[in-house]
């Protein structure tokens, strides 16, 4: 595939050949949904060797498909009075303790209540742009529902110092988690591929095509009772939804967790029981290492002791 401003090229290769036109799209392209591309390709914005095709086209070897995309306006974030927890700050860095429910950055239909606004309202314009309008500070993201450290950069420097520590994998990343199920071993490696599902683009799964090495190490901190477990996991990589991919791969999706896991739940949990513990890294202008630890939220402990209490009263 190619970029050039709004318009992207494929090349349609013997293992892309036979997929519907639509269906191929909601795979390949992330950015959108597949109502969105189907009105593209309604709209003859998408173009297969230059002539408009139905979504239904099947496509064959070396069918080019073009798709013109509109051109949109990058839309004002600004700055809300949201409180936050804050574990450190200076001037390079600010370290927080996100709260449940928080998005960390805007997005497409969700442009203020997140993070990022919160920031531009503490941090004022202190922060890195690296990332652009949407993600100013941004260098790293935590799930919606997962509450923990996050660490936002308040210029470029230090934004590229601590994304350098990212990409080479030096950063202490620790999270706990209470899965669904026994884990028989106490401690193990999770050393998968994880990319797009093909089945739903909302999603991601393990040993998909054109994925990413993703490795994640598991301890058992706990047995609460004979259907949980207390796990802390500590990433070697940062893949998108990483450890609750790899724990329900091996069999124990985190609890609460309705897109990994189970629909029905016994517990009150709003979305997986995932917490970040714990964030180290080199700071960018001191050059010595920090580390910082976030204590469990009170709904977290809260399931922990209710499990624990339910397998005292049982015995």
């Amino acid at each position: 595939m190619s970029n050039q401003d709004n318009i992207r090229l494929f090349n349609i290769d013997a293992e892309e050949q036979c997929i519907r036109l639509d269906k191929f799209l909601s795979q390949s392209i992330e950015d959108f949904s597949r109502s969105f591309l189907r009105l593209m390709i309604d709209n003859n914005e998408v173009m297969v060797n230059d002539k408009p095709v139905k979504a239904s086209y099947n496509l064959k070897i070396g069918d080019v498909v073009k798709l013109q995309f509109p051109v949109i306006k990058e839309p004002e974030i600004k700055p809300e009075n949201i409180p936050l927890d804050i574990l450190y700050e200076d001037d390079d860095i600010i370290v927080i303790n996100k709260q449940k429910g928080l998005v960390v950055h805007p997005a497409p239909g969700h442009f203020n209540g997140t993070l990022v606004n919160a920031l531009l309202y503490h941090c004022k314009d202190s922060l890195s742009g690296i990332n652009g309008v949407m993600r100013p500070g941004i260098v790293h993201r935590i799930d919606k529902d997962t509450t923990g450290v996050i660490v936002a950069c308040k210029n470029d420097n230090s934004h590229k110092f601590i994304a350098e520590q990212l990409k080479v994998h030096s950063i202490t990343r620790e999270y706990v988690c209470i899965v669904k199920g026994h884990v028989k071993n106490p401690e193990g490696t999770i050393d998968v591929v994880i990319g797009r599902s093909t089945s739903d683009r909302k999603k991601m799964a393990v040993n998909v095509k054109n994925g990413k090495h993703a490795v994640t190490h598991y301890k058992v901190l706990e047995y609460p009772d004979h259907n949980h477990t207390y796990v802390s996991c500590t990433l070697e990589t940062g893949r998108t939804h990483q450890i609750r991919v790899s724990m329900a791969s091996i069999g124990y999706p985190l609890l609460g967790d309705l897109v990994y896991g189970k629909s029905k739940q016994k517990y009150e949990t709003e979305g997986q029981v995932l917490h970040a513990r714990k964030l180290g890294f080199i700071h960018p202008t001191t050059k010595e290492y920090m580390e910082f630890t976030a204590p469990l939220p009170e709904y977290f402990q809260k399931i922990l002791d209710t499990i624990r209490n339910e397998k005292k009263n049982m015995n």
